[in-house]
Formats: C-alpha cells, sequence, structure tokens
C-alpha cells in the first residue's frame, strides 16, 4: 500500500511537469520553460547536368549549392542521377527562463545532418550530426552562434530545396554578440576572410582582428504584418604574411534591403536585394568571395545579388511558390579572377499540399546555371518531391 502524502504529491507533480516538457519553481522563484522542437523531410531528387555529375557526397547532390554546379564545354553530360536522402531532418531544443525580476533568459541549440561526408549509401546512410544554432539571449543580448545580423531569414522564399536561390541569397550563420532595442539591432559577429589567389602556405583566414560590424533596421507598415528590413555591413578582410612580408588587409561593406509584403490569405511577396564591395562569403553560400590576391594587396570583388519571389495559396491546403534569384560580380583584374564566378542565377517553381496540421508534400522544379570570368558555363535542371513533418 502506497501511503499518498503532501511531498509524494509534491514530486509527481515535479515529473510530470518534466514528461511534458515544462518546469515551474515556487511563485517567489523563476520559472522556466523547455521545449523539444524540429522536423523530419525526406527529399528524392533527380537531376540533369550539363557537364560532369558531382560526387555522390558532394553538397550540390544534398541540395542547390551554386558554387558546384558543374561548368565546362558540355561534353561531360551524363545520365540524369537520382538522390534519395533525410538529412536534412532537424532537432532543437529551448529553455526560456522568466525570473521574478522581470529578466528573460532563452538558451536554443539545433542541429541537422548536411554537409558531412563521413556517411555512405552502401548500408546504413549514417551521418554526423551538425551545428546549426547555439546561442543565449538575455533581455536585449544575444551571445552565440545564429542567423547574421546582416541577414533576413523572414524574407527567405518556401522552396522544397534546403535554400531557394542559393546563388543571390544572403544566408550565412556565425558566432556574434547583438543588442536589439526595439526595430535597431547592432551586432559585431566572427571575422572571416574568403579570399582567392593565395599562396600555398599562406594562411587564408583567421587572421581578421576587427569584428564584423553590422547594423540594422526593420521599418513595419500595414496591418498583415508586412516589413522592409535595411542593414550595413563594415569589415576587415585580412590574411597571412605574404612574400616580402606584408600582410595584405583591406575594407569592405555591403547593404542589404529585404522585404515581406502580406497581402492576406497566405499570399505574399519576399524580395532581398544585396550590394557591396568585399561583401564577399555574406551571399550565395561561398559563391562570391570577399576578392582576389593581387601582388601584395587584396583586390575586393564587388557583386550584386537579389531574389523575388511571390506565394500564392490556392485553398484546401494546396500553395504555389515561384522564385527567381541572381548574382553577378566585377572584377578589377579579369586575369587575375579567371577561375572565379562571373554571373548565377536560378528559377524554382513548386507546388505543396499541407495534408494534415504541420505535414506537407511537394514537389519542385529547379533550374541554375553558373558562369565563369574565363566564360566555361554549366547548368542544371533538378526535378525534387519531398514530405514534411514539423513538430
Amino acid at each position: 500500500m502506497i501511503r499518498v502524502t503532501p511531498k509524494l504529491c509534491a514530486s509527481a507533480a515535479a515529473l510530470l511537469l518534466c514528461v511534458s516538457g515544462s518546469a515551474v519553481a515556487q511563485d517567489d522563484g523563476p520559472t522556466t520553460t523547455y521545449k523539444f522542437g524540429g522536423y523530419a523531410k525526406f527529399d528524392a531528387m533527380f537531376t540533369d547536368y550539363s557537364d560532369s555529375t558531382p560526387d555522390g557526397n558532394s553538397l550540390m547532390r544534398q541540395f542547390y549549392y551554386a558554387p558546384q554546379i558543374p561548368v565546362g564545354d558540355g561534353s561531360g553530360s551524363e545520365d540524369i542521377t537520382a538522390d534519395f536522402q533525410a538529412r536534412e531532418t532537424r532537432i532543437n531544443f529551448r529553455a526560456d527562463t522568466k525570473t521574478a525580476g522581470g529578466d528573460s533568459i532563452t538558451a536554443f541549440i539545433e542541429m541537422d545532418f548536411f554537409i558531412h561526408g563521413d556517411g555512405n549509401e552502401v548500408v546504413s546512410n549514417s551521418y554526423s550530426p551538425r551545428l546549426r544554432h547555439a546561442f543565449i539571449k538575455y533581455n536585449k543580448w544575444t551571445f552565440g552562434q545564429t542567423w547574421s545580423t546582416f541577414q533576413d531569414v523572414g524574407a527567405l522564399p518556401e522552396a522544397l530545396d534546403f535554400v531557394g536561390p542559393a546563388e543571390s541569397t544572403t544566408f550565412i550563420r556565425q558566432a556574434m554578440v547583438r543588442y536589439t532595442t526595439g526595430n535597431l539591432e547592432l551586432a559585431v559577429e566572427n571575422p572571416e576572410a574568403f579570399v582567392a589567389g593565395v599562396p600555398e602556405g599562406v594562411e587564408e583566414r583567421g587572421r581578421s582582428t576587427m569584428p564584423d560590424l553590422i547594423a540594422r533596421y526593420t521599418f513595419k507598415f500595414g496591418d498583415k504584418g508586412s516589413y522592409l528590413k535595411l542593414a550595413g555591413l563594415y569589415r576587415s578582410i585580412k590574411i597571412g604574411t605574404v612574400a616580402g612580408g606584408a600582410q595584405p588587409d583591406e575594407t569592405g561593406y555591403g547593404i542589404s534591403a529585404s522585404t515581406k509584403l502580406m497581402f492576406g490569405n497566405g499570399a505574399d511577396l519576399r524580395a532581398m536585394v544585396t550590394v557591396g564591395d568585399g561583401v564577399g562569403r555574406y551571399i550565395g553560400l561561398g559563391f562570391v568571395r570577399d576578392g582576389y590576391l593581387d601582388g601584395s594587396n587584396i583586390a575586393t570583388a564587388e557583386a550584386l545579388a537579389y531574389f523575388v519571389s511571390l506565394r500564392l495559396p490556392f485553398g484546401n491546403g494546396w500553395r504555389t511558390n515561384i522564385m527567381y534569384g541572381n548574382t553577378s560580380i566585377d572584377y578589377d583584374n579579369d586575369a587575375l579572377a579567371a577561375g572565379l564566378n562571373d554571373t548565377g542565377s536560378s528559377f524554382h517553381v513548386n507546388i505543396i499540399k499541407n495534408i494534415l496540421p504541420k505535414l506537407d508534400v511537394g514537389a519542385e522544379f529547379i533550374y541554375g546555371e553558373r558562369e565563369t570570368v574565363s566564360g566555361l558555363d554549366g547548368d542544371f535542371t533538378r526535378f525534387q518531391f519531398s514530405a514534411k513533418y514539423a513538430f
């Protein structure tokens, strides 16, 4: 026989709260809630490349990764390749605390299974998890790794592909310290050079002294959630010591504007334009370099990138997204930049059906192309089918 006591009741209540994913402290203490989230996702991709087919573990075989579109004269064209995967699946954990004094503290960690080439498709398709986000928020401050303040996640198109128009999207996660007050955000973020033509033995990255400086302001308008974000970036681009003892150091800047216009009934228009000199690694998942080494100097690259996306619902859970992106890059010396990307663009259209709450299935068509400064070009066509359940 079990004797029911107040202490036993309190213990049982605490256990139930922990199992349900939240905990409540004493009335005069902090209150903390816990939440698990994420989604499971399946992708089936059928791709035709104008030139050679990328390696089985390359990023281009996992999602549209613009820097790896094969280029050439077309003689390397091969049969369509089929890739099935569940690697975009992700999981996250969040803890939110509210103190008796009114302070707010949040911790967030998220992982998925992209990027790594440590698994294979022979038997088990075992891939290591990778860190996406790990940050702490304390009132108006953010410390840790998350989306760059120069990026607007809310403006990203709804694509079945991992990114969408990847060549033209500002897309980067990194460690930072960010302060937010009202609609203004100010941040210092991890610096990293991304310079081409660096001689072997010279450290290309990790030499910058000054963190990247970013400011962003959000203008809200209308009663449906429409907004416009303007962001500015100033950075130092620095590499290791080259011949003659010089340590090349250059500055870069970028300006980005993004918007999401809500029309009601789930329809919206999303767009982003980014322009800069030495903005480099912030655009296109590595599609744009910060610049290239010219003697003992870094010659920065000027870039213009933009995308636009239209989301249209049809009713009964059906919706479609149409998107286009383009990036063009200018260099001072085409001979030194011959192997670098010159232009890139992509077109995407999908149709998605919401079968049950948080369960979506859909199909997407993608066409993308890139051209180098030397004139080599290539393209690919992909049909993708996906199923996703969020939790």
